[in-house]
């Protein structure tokens, strides 16, 4: 019976295929692990938006030193809304972001009596301002003008907002609060 056995030159010869085969591989690795990048950079610089909220304003929906993505892209395709917590370049010093939720739009009249604000002399449903953060306080109406927005914080009592400072126009809203994403036991969309 014929007894296989290799030879001693093939035993001692490189696969020049295998080599080949690696050096494919690396490349494409490489390609996507560049695709991929290339792909966060654009998230990130034209879509979404990592940020620090810092203060206490948007208490109890936004702590201080939670980390959230601001979609920089949706108003593009929709309108402001009330009830949007938006990300704006601050009025009176535009090299700061302040963020905010929107009260009033444009055209219409509002008024804060005690603490409750009222559109257009109707009462505003505030259920994301518990009684504790509201400042009782009244002021006088604002009219919204066209291209501005009425912004307030939710923590009423420590926000520095449209009370004080007036509308903010459109041209410096960039962003809409979209997501939470640290602390992770908070993460979430937000509404």
């Amino acid at each position: 019976m014929p007894e296989l056995s290799s030879s001693p030159s093939q035993e001692g010869s490189r696969d020049p295929t295998g080599s080949r085969r690696s050096f494919f591989e690396a490349r494409y690795w490489l390609r996507d692990l560049i695709l991929s990048l290339l792909l966060a950079f654009i998230v990130i610089v034209f879509l979404y938006q990592p940020v620090q909220v810092e203060g206490t304003s948007m208490m109890p929906r936004l702590y201080d030193h939670e980390r959230i993505f601001i979609n920089k892209f949706v108003y593009r395709f929709e309108p402001i809304r009330r009830g949007d917590i938006v990300v704006f370049r601050y009025p009176l010093d535009p090299s700061k972001s302040y963020i905010k939720r929107v009260i009033g739009l444009p055209g219409e009249w509002v008024s804060i009596r005690q603490g409750l604000v009222e559109i257009n002399g109707n009462p505003l449903a505030e259920n994301y301002v518990p009684p504790s953060y509201l400042d009782h306080d009244s002021y006088p109406p604002v009219y919204v003008e066209s291209g501005h927005y009425y912004v307030l914080g939710d923590h009423r009592d420590s926000s520095n907002d449209s009370r004080v400072w007036g509308t903010v126009d459109r041209s410096y809203i960039y962003g809409k609060a979209a997501f939470i994403y640290w602390p992770l036991d908070q993460a979430g969309a937000l509404r």
